[in-house]
């Protein structure tokens, strides 16, 4: 059982940007993360391979969001710069240990963390 927490959300006005964190208690293999905005469901945004050398992100934050991972310190970020108001939503992160492509299923994943809220303002 891996155990999965998120953090860094916050409330930030358009244009700024934010870091997300996600410790593990153990290790991981593929990391992911989703996000969930009021009345949607959850859709897909970034996910980065066990060593860290393949990532994949949403058309939607394609050059805006990136994604990275520190396996000595069980730790996956999610740094999102110029950031929108239609970024507002619930933020988790899981991990799966499918190793391989695509990486934007979500029912693929094992364990999911409890979310972190982001509210971008106009």
């Amino acid at each position: 059982q891996v155990q999965l927490v998120e953090s860094g959300g916050g409330l930030v006005q358009a244009g700024s940007s934010l870091r997300l964190s996600c410790v593990a208690s153990g290790r991981t293999f593929t990391m992911g993360w989703f996000r969930q905005a009021p009345g949607k469901e959850r859709e897909f945004v970034a996910a980065i391979s066990a060593g860290g050398a393949t990532t994949d992100y949403a058309d939607s934050v394609k050059g805006r969001f990136t994604t990275s991972r520190d396996n000595a310190k069980n730790t996956v970020y999610l740094i999102m710069n110029s950031l929108k108001p239609e970024d507002t939503a619930v933020y988790y992160c899981a991990a799966r240990s499918k190793m391989v492509a695509p990486f934007n299923r979500n029912y693929e994943y094992d364990y999911w963390g409890q979310g972190t809220q982001v509210t971008v303002s106009s």
